[in-house]
């Protein structure tokens, strides 16, 4: 696929507006267009991933398994053996926990290659409640061996995990978060890799580490940080696994703390990676976990939840500001 196509700055700022599930369906038309073994399937959800089109014009690169979602991981499985290009999407909480066995033997046991999308993952569907909101999806994948899990920050590095994992040689977990109108990260195309993060802002004091919609928060957290005379590099970790060791490291020998935001539980996700590589250094700095606090709450819009968690710019500095002032 010419990705130059695509990938510019006019796409980047239309996917933008319409976020990354209907990016998703977008991006879909030009792989059918260039991939000839590919195959899409879906858990009866062609609208809310944005593939109506796609299924009107490549019927037979299409298949929609109905609300079966382990049939959707094992016939994917099935046709990723027979060498097809094969993408899998359901609302995350199905693509992932439901089907979590099903990932389990054919995708890290038996290594049959397999590109999950997961829709609307985190908090942004808070009004149906927890099971159709997906808190635990990194935590439960990453414990699964041959598996790559990527959150990208914005629509356009949702097209660009795509094209990636299309091409990375173990399965692929993406996790889409937010709604529509999602922030902009990134203007135009840029260098993308998976395991490789992105440092968006350079700092000497501390460094932010963000993955998903998060990476927005640590960029406005960072210019009220810099109100208080805080210099705070922000990190768009965009792959979860394998984490970029080598970042963390580089962030942890010159910081004095480090940050790890997530729409994600604080156990299993982001932050639990980064102090998993902190652990192995000596004299590294204290971390400050932001995410959902391992629970539940009643359910809610996308904003009453994320205030509700402290996902919010003024609280997370707010935070970072007396943990800072204290070493």
């Amino acid at each position: 696929m010419t990705q130059n196509k695509i990938l510019n700055k006019a796409n980047f700022k239309i996917w933008s507006r319409l976020g990354m599930r209907a990016t998703f369906g977008v991006m879909a038309l030009e792989l059918g267009n260039t991939i000839d073994k590919l195959m899409i399937l879906t858990g009866d959800v062609s609208t809310s991933a944005g593939l109506g089109r796609f299924k009107k014009k490549f019927s037979n690169k299409y298949l929609d398994v109905g609300i079966a979602e382990q049939n959707l991981i094992g016939i994917g499985a099935g046709l990723a053996s027979e060498g097809f290009n094969v993408i899998t999407t359901t609302f995350a909480p199905f693509q992932t926990i439901r089907c979590c066995e099903q990932i389990k033997v054919n995708l890290g046991y038996m290594r049959q290659k397999i590109c999950m999308v997961g829709l609307a993952s985190g908090l942004v569907l808070g009004t149906l409640g927890y099971t159709h909101c997906c808190i635990e999806d990194i935590g439960i994948l990453r414990s699964i061996p041959n598996l790559t899990i990527i959150s990208p920050a914005d629509s356009g590095e949702a097209v660009k995990a795509v094209l990636a994992s299309l091409d990375h040689k173990n399965s692929v977990y993406i996790r889409l978060t937010g709604g529509a109108n999602i922030d902009q990260i990134y203007e135009e195309d840029y260098n993308f890799k998976i395991g490789q993060s992105i440092t968006l802002k350079e700092g000497k004091d501390i460094s932010i580490f963000a993955t998903g919609t998060m990476v927005k928060i640590a960029l406005d957290c960072s210019k009220i940080l810099n109100e208080s005379n805080i210099d705070a590099e922000v990190v768009n970790m965009h792959t979860i696994k394998p984490i970029d060791t080598n970042k963390v490291n580089e962030s942890a020998k010159k910081s004095k703390l480090i940050v790890s935001i997530e729409e994600h539980n604080i156990i299993g996700g982001l932050g639990s990676a980064i102090a998993e590589c902190l652990v192995g250094i000596k004299n590294s700095p204290e971390q400050i976990f932001f995410g959902v606090n391992d629970s539940y709450s009643e359910g809610g819009d996308y904003k009453f939840l994320k205030q509700k968690f402290n996902l919010t710019p003024d609280f997370i500095s707010e935070k970072i500001i007396s943990k800072f002032k204290g070493i």
